[in-house]
């Protein structure tokens, strides 16, 4: 049932980005890196049934493209770093803040779509 009375859209994406059930905000909502608990630890609201799947990771490049890319340019303007240089910064700092950012973006993600009474595998 979308729209139901519960948390807002906005306590639900920050208790997301701490990777917590959306319902409560106290238990974990995920049980490693990505995978998603079947049932909160805290209060059992079912999350195992939500499948987030490609919309994480395009927050994760919109959000790692908008810090990366914009430092990139200042560097290359200011210093004119050879591209070996940049290659050696860009590469690495890119995966680390993909890998940092993936989980928290699906947190994010799986909070609004539990909101939403979403579970990624709507028919058309």
């Amino acid at each position: 049932m979308p729209y139901a009375i519960g948390p807002s859209i906005s306590s639900v994406i920050k208790r997301g980005l701490k990777r917590k059930c959306p319902n409560c905000g106290e238990g974990r909502a995920f049980l490693g890196y990505l995978t998603v608990r079947e049932r909160c630890d805290a209060c059992g609201e079912a999350l195992g049934h939500i499948r987030a799947d490609d919309f994480p990771p395009y927050l994760t490049i919109f959000v790692v493209g908008h810090i990366v890319v914009p430092l990139a340019l200042m560097a290359e303007q200011s210093y004119s770093w050879s591209a070996g240089l940049h290659m050696s910064v860009w590469l690495p700092l890119s995966l680390l803040l993909t890998l940092l950012v993936l989980p928290v973006m699906k947190g994010a993600a799986v909070g609004v779509m539990w909101r939403l009474g979403l579970s990624g595998d709507e028919r058309q």
